[in-house]
C-alpha cells in the first residue's frame, strides 16, 4: 500500500536521512520526496511511501516521530502517479493548446498538489429590468473526481488572493465540497470573480507556500489562456 506522509522536521543535515532509516526499519520504502516549504529552520516534506500490506499505517507515524523533533502532520493513502516537473509540463501543455487551458489546469492540479479534485467557478451578476441583479455561480471546468454539487452562491467571490476556504470562518461552500473532512484552497484565475478551487479529502491543510504556488500557477495559466 502506498501512503502520502507529511512530516515537519528540523531543517538540518541528516534529519531526513534519519527519518528514511527509521521508516526502512519498518519495511517502508520511500518512493519520492517533495519539499513543501522551508522557513526558520523548519522543513515540511511530503514523502510518498510504499508499505507492505500487512503493516498498518500507524507504524509510519511511530517510526518517523522516533526521530528527535520530527512530527507527522498527516498520513493518507496515495493513488496518484509519481510525476516530476509537473508544473512545467502543465504550462507547456496549456501553451500548446490555450483553448483547452482551463480544462487542462483542473485535470492537472490534483496531481501537482497531491489532492483529489479541482474545479473552476465564476461569479456573474445579472442585471434584470434595471434592478441591481443577483449573483450567480457558473462552473467553468472540473476534474473527474470533483463533487457534482453546484454552488448556488459563493459569498467569498470575488477573491483577491489565494486563500484557505474554511466554512467555519464564513467561507460558504456546498456541504458536498467538504465531505470526508476535505481541506479547501482557492486562488483567483485571471480575475477576482473567477477562482480555481482545490479539494484535499482528509488533509493535510494547505500551507502558505502551497497557496503561493497555486496562485502563481493560476496566474500563468490565466495569462496564457487570455
Amino acid at each position: 500500500m502506498t501512503y502520502l506522509l507529511r512530516v515537519v522536521l528540523p531543517d538540518r543535515p541528516g534529519t531526513l536521512g534519519a527519518v528514511a532509516s527509521a521508516l526502512g526499519q519498518e519495511g517502508a520504502d520511500i518512493l519520492s520526496v517533495d519539499v513543501v516549504e522551508r522557513h526558520q529552520g523548519v522543513a515540511v516534506d511530503d514523502l510518498v511511501v510504499d508499505l507492505p500490506s500487512a503493516r498498518p499505517p500507524d507504524v509510519l507515524i511511530t517510526a518517523a516521530e522516533s526521530v528527535r523533533d520530527v512530527t507527522v502532520e498527516s498520513v493518507r493513502p496515495f493513488f496518484g502517479p509519481l510525476d516530476t516537473a509537473r508544473e512545467l509540463e502543465l504550462v507547456e501543455a496549456v501553451a500548446a493548446a490555450p483553448e483547452e487551458g482551463i480544462t487542462r489546469l483542473t485535470d492537472a492540479v490534483p496531481r501537482i498538489f497531491r489532492s483529489a479534485w479541482a474545479l473552476v467557478v465564476e461569479a456573474s451578476t445579472d442585471d434584470v429590468w434595471g434592478d441591481s441583479g443577483s449573483t450567480r455561480v457558473r462552473r467553468v471546468a472540473s476534474s473527474s473526481a470533483a463533487p457534482e454539487t453546484e454552488a448556488e452562491s459563493l459569498p467569498w467571490l470575488p477573491l483577491r488572493r489565494a486563500a484557505v476556504l474554511d466554512p467555519a470562518a464564513g467561507h460558504t461552500v456546498p456541504p458536498a465540497w467538504t465531505d470526508l473532512d476535505t481541506e479547501l484552497a482557492a486562488a483567483p484565475l485571471g480575475r477576482a470573480d473567477r477562482a480555481l478551487v482545490v479539494g484535499r479529502p482528509g488533509g493535510p491543510g494547505f500551507r502558505p507556500s502551497e497557496l503561493a504556488r497555486l496562485s502563481h500557477l493560476a496566474g500563468i495559466v490565466a495569462t496564457i489562456t487570455g
